[in-house]
């Protein structure tokens, strides 16, 4: 029999407990989804990236118990196939990522349904698919959850709803229908919050001389003096003059103590030269008096959370080091990973003093920086991941939480399938689960 000195031992104890304690999140999940499909009259189900289908989940819930209705409200990815095959009443509201992708909590659903030869004909189900039609492929996988559930037998009770970037009409169409199946008019206002006038305080370009389009770093504070709160790992709402009814949303990359909010935005600069209409506004077309229509919005998937006092791994690049850097500022003294990738040291070093001072001062204790224009070969974020394998393992059995900011194409998906081969595909989705492993990308 092989002798494991007690250092082995300990680390062995660690990561068994640390799996224990994923199936154990992962079948309270679980279990709090079968127990709904059995008692409540609906089940509402969302998948989105950024929260705002969780936001209209809760919204379809408000409404539909004004006619006294029991529902539950559950995120796809707590779903398996026998609660699908035991489910009667459904309401999916789902965003499309990227290109006709899902966002990360239904990507597990896309698999099942995808392979699942169950009968669904006792469901009934109605599907909000959230969209932008400047992506080819819109509105992409709440399209394929619709073809997949009336493949498999299951009847629509209205055709599915469209939303254009949450637009107005769809928003009403899909309340309309609600009210309908709760069998009332009387329906609670779904209005989010009121933009707020801010005024840009800071322009800062951080990136002079660089090949890519320039980045800067805005101060901006409300012109009422008022304090709005937020958290390490929310969003801002921007409406742009050019274009008031879709609003752009970035990255908090401040705190509240700072006195302001802060955001890093990179120029989007078009095929015929000109400027997207709220990168343009916010970096060279807002004048120092003129207002910023904006609003601050929670988003629940990326804050800390349960992961506060976790070990945390921060991946990302380019201007998602926004993200990353609040959650930085918000844990001084925890262990936290920093892995960040952009073009060159030299121009493109975005924040590059105040990192290396937290690395010095213990805030960051491990800092892996790639600068793919640097050198020969082309080295990114999920090449730094792949050769610290070891210390990615060890992190993870220490209970550590992974966060991804920046571009889901190249970066977010190199380091998803870095993370497949370091940890399997199982573990990953234990993580992801368990709240352990969170994305914010674009």
């Amino acid at each position: 029999m092989m002798n494991l000195d007690p250092t082995r031992w300990a680390i062995v104890a660690t990561m068994l407990l640390a799996y224990g304690g994923m199936c154990a999140a992962i079948w309270r999940s679980r279990r709090s989804v079968a127990t709904a499909t059995g008692t409540a009259d609906w089940l509402v189900l969302h998948a989105s990236q950024t929260g705002t289908g969780e936001y209209l989940a809760a919204r379809t819930r408000d409404t539909l118990a004004t006619g006294g209705l029991s529902v539950h409200v559950a995120s796809l990815d707590a779903l398996d196939e026998e609660q699908l095959r035991a489910a009667q009443r459904v309401l999916f509201i789902v965003s499309t990522y990227g290109e006709g992708d899902p966002p990360d909590s239904g990507a597990r659903f896309a698999r099942m349904i995808s392979t699942t030869r169950a009968n669904l004909g006792h469901l009934h189900y109605g599907v909000l698919a959230l969209g932008d039609s400047s992506y080819s492929h819109y509105c992409g996988f709440g399209r394929r959850v619709d073809s997949a559930l009336a493949g498999l037998g299951a009847q629509a009770l209205f055709e599915r709803v469209e939303a254009d970037r949450v637009a107005p009409a769809a928003i009403e169409t899909w309340q309309h229908h609600l009210s309908h199946l709760a069998g009332t008019s009387d329906a609670p206002d779904w209005s989010a919050p009121d933009y707020g006038q801010w005024r840009i305080t800071e322009r800062t370009l951080l990136n002079a001389g660089s090949a890519g389009a320039p980045v800067y770093l805005l101060g901006l504070k409300p012109v009422d003096g008022s304090r709005p709160q937020w958290q390490a790992g929310d969003l801002v709402q921007v409406s742009a003059p050019a274009d008031p009814d879709y609003p752009r949303e970035y990255s908090i990359a401040s705190l509240p103590a700072d006195g302001r909010i802060e955001l890093v935005v990179r120029l989007h600069v078009h095929e015929d030269g000109t400027h997207g209409a709220a990168s343009g506004w916010l970096c060279s077309g807002a004048a120092e008096a003129d207002t910023i229509r904006m609003r601050v919005r929670e988003h629940r998937r990326f804050q800390a959370g349960d992961n506060a006092t976790r070990p945390m791994i921060l991946i990302g690049n380019g201007t998602g080091i926004a993200g990353l850097r609040s959650h930085i500022k918000n844990r001084p003294q925890g262990r936290t990973w920093l892995l960040f990738g952009e073009r060159s040291a030299a121009h493109d070093a975005l924040f590059g003093d105040e990192l290396r001072q937290w690395h010095q001062a213990g805030s960051l204790e491990q800092l892996d920086l790639a600068y793919s224009r640097d050198g020969g070969e082309h080295t990114y974020v999920q090449h730094l991941l792949a050769v610290r394998t070891a210390m990615l393992r060890a992190w993870i059995a220490d209970g550590a939480a992974i966060y991804v900011c920046g571009s889901l194409q190249g970066m977010a998906g190199g380091v998803h399938e870095v993370l497949i081969d370091a940890l399997g595909q199982d573990t990953l989705d234990q993580l992801d689960a368990q709240g352990r492993y969170r994305r914010d990308v674009y």
